[in-house]
């Protein structure tokens, strides 16, 4: 998560950003070399380190007030309010437990920012904190936070088959019996599901612990079927990638000196230079409002181009809505119905959709803020996310209808094979295809997706050459990253030749 003017008053882009932060990291070590030593930088620049680690692993907000004032550019102090910059702090004291100092990553060619790596308590995992220091002080400017990978000089972990799972259950344990995590998993090896783990609550009001069929939201996770669907059509020949959008897009939505200028391809890789409807326009309407593709026009009216399309990447929930427009104008159906029948159907998904937070769905988890200074210690998101999810995200699912999916495109039951490399192909070194993040690391390919807002967070990785699926849902804050991001590292450890 980037903590930059701009950053903090927009929290889906703090979820955003920090489930790909993974990506981001293969993608920079893979075009940089670097090592890492293991002592603190002499004077001034040791001191803003060990300043901000303290202020991180303290969970006081008087800490956090002093770090500001006496390490921090007043720029940096005055983006936000106080009280937000405490309770950046204290989410990631609680994702991690706190953090212990383990060297500074040297990069060759040299970066700007001082990257510091430590290792967080509650997952084991490595992270990066990157620091942007200015001025003759040297104070700090602006603060990046990571995933990382090992350093240097540690020996990288390896696992073996039969310490795999073992391994696991107890990381799983560790974090639900600290309330770290609410949620569900489940780690397949193609078909064959090797661990699966329910624990928390799906409602705080009524203690409903879930299990591994409660329906959690997958937040952006929808953009990954929206594309599927597409693509499907582009099969067919009722949609051509190349399309300019005005072709299913009318001037009630857009006017065509927009819509002409962007394509199909341009929206599948967030590459069209349309911005998110979630807008000042969205925070003050009622969410009721929302709830088919068409009700979203005046959250899309008035939206401009931030770059010519295709000359950029640019994550755009906009432009993933749009899709939604070209799947109803290409098919004549209602967006929710073809998806329902095209996709989860075929899948055996039958725990997931687009259902709507005003009816009594059975077995649905509500979304939970921490918020240490209320009398519950929570809040619910039910008054902040939308009240039925659509092409971009908000939809529910389960981890094993999540697993179902990934079967059902990996054996051709969804797609066929070349339609399935569009999908899974890196267009604007973004690590992004076609509604789906795109990473290439030690491990091999992995595809998925991740989404997230205030009170849930999910996350999907299909590991195209270890064959691993993992599945990861939560309805905490952030809960299901940083797991997932262990995980992953779990699976780049293991050495499947050894028993």
């Amino acid at each position: 998560m980037k903590i930059i003017p701009g950053f903090l008053k927009n929290h889906l882009f703090w979820f955003f950003l920090f489930t790909l932060a993974t990506m981001a990291d293969a993608q920079q070590s893979g075009e940089l070399s670097y090592r890492d030593e293991s002592a603190l930088p002499d004077g001034v620049v040791g001191e803003r380190i060990q300043a901000v680690i303290s202020a991180m692993n303290a969970n006081a907000p008087a800490a956090v007030e002093a770090f500001l004032k006496d390490h921090c550019t007043a720029a940096f102090r005055d983006i936000v309010p106080l009280e937000e910059h405490v309770g950046i702090f204290r989410s990631f004291y609680r994702q991690t437990g706190g953090i212990q100092f383990h060297s500074i990553r040297l990069y060759t060619p040299p970066r700007p920012e001082t990257v510091v790596i430590v290792k967080d308590n509650n997952f084991g995992s490595w992270r990066g904190i990157s620091l942007y220091l200015e001025g003759q002080e040297q104070r700090i400017a602006g603060i990046n936070l990571s995933p990382a990978r090992t350093p240097t000089n540690v020996e990288p972990e390896v696992l073996t088959t039969a310490q795999f799972v073992p391994e696991l259950e107890k990381l799983l344990q560790r974090l639900c019996d600290g309330d770290v995590f609410s949620g569900t998993v489940l780690v397949a090896k193609g078909d064959e599901v090797l661990f699966t783990k329910a624990c928390g609550e799906a409602s705080k009001r009524f203690h409903v612990a879930n299990n591994l069929e409660t329906k959690f939201n997958l937040g952006s996770m929808n953009k990954m079927f929206t594309a599927t669907a597409v693509m499907q059509l582009v099969e067919q020949g009722k949609v051509k990638l190349d399309d300019p959008i005005s072709q299913y897009v009318d001037e009630s939505w857009l006017p065509k000196s927009i819509t002409d200028k962007v394509t199909v391809h341009h929206l599948l890789t967030h590459t069209s230079g349309l911005g998110s409807y979630f807008n000042e326009t969205y925070e003050k309407s009622s969410r009721e409002l929302f709830r088919k593709v068409d009700d979203y026009k005046p959250l899309v009216q008035g939206d401009t181009l931030a770059f010519e399309p295709g000359a950029r990447f640019r994550y755009s929930n906009t432009g993933m809505l749009l899709l939604g427009v070209v799947i109803e104008k290409a098919t004549g159906q209602d967006y929710f119905d073809y998806i329902r029948e095209h996709i989860y159907q075929p899948a055996g998904m039958t725990h997931t959709d687009c259902y709507e937070m005003d009816y009594p769905v059975e077995n649905l988890a509500i979304g939970y803020i921490p918020d240490p200074d209320s009398p519950y210690k929570w809040q619910n998101n039910l008054y902040k996310h939308v009240i039925k999810g659509g092409p971009a995200g908000g939809g529910f699912s389960t981890v094993g209808d999540l697993h179902r999916f990934a079967r059902a495109l990996q054996t051709g039951q969804l797609l066929n094979k070349s339609s399935l490399e569009k999908l899974w192909t890196d267009y604007a070194g973004a690590n992004y295809g076609y509604g789906f993040s795109v990473e290439q690391g030690p491990e091999g390919k992995v595809v998925g997706h991740g989404g997230g807002f205030p009170g849930l967070n999910s996350n999907l990785d299909i590991f195209l050459d270890k064959g691993f699926i993992v599945a990861v849902m939560s309805n905490y804050d952030n809960g299901a990253s940083p797991l997932a991001g262990r995980i992953k590292q779990m699976v780049e450890s293991l050495d499947e030749q050894k028993r």
